[in-house]
């Protein structure tokens, strides 16, 4: 059976939280889970210690146990593959609204 690292919600009406869960890929999105390896607030908090007053989502992350899941063949959700990329674990996929990075077809670098 297919074993994905998928989101589960938590929290009120307008102040979600979600748990990183490693779950059966057909079971609900609230069920048991095989295993909980982080939460994700997706809310901006401003850091206490951040002199530059910048606003952050808080990723708890157990990086030993999310890498032993990919490692044994677990399938990372679309959401749950951009968090682990913000941590390092997994390379940033292509995304097709992405801009992109490279110059476009008629502007060639000329030396």
């Amino acid at each position: 059976m297919v074993v994905k690292i998928r989101l589960a919600r938590f929290g009120r009406t307008n102040s979600p939280f979600y748990n990183i869960v490693v779950a059966h890929a057909r079971t609900a999105r609230n069920s048991r889970p095989l295993e909980v390896i982080g939460t994700y607030d997706p809310i901006p908090k401003k850091d206490p210690y951040d002199t530059t007053g910048r606003l952050h989502k808080d990723i708890k992350l157990d990086t030993t146990r999310a890498k032993y899941w990919i490692g044994v063949g677990a399938h990372p959700t679309e959401t749950v593959w951009r968090l682990l990329s913000m941590v390092g674990i997994l390379p940033p996929k292509h995304r097709p609204g992405a801009p992109s990075t490279t110059a476009p077809k008629g502007q060639a670098n000329e030396a």
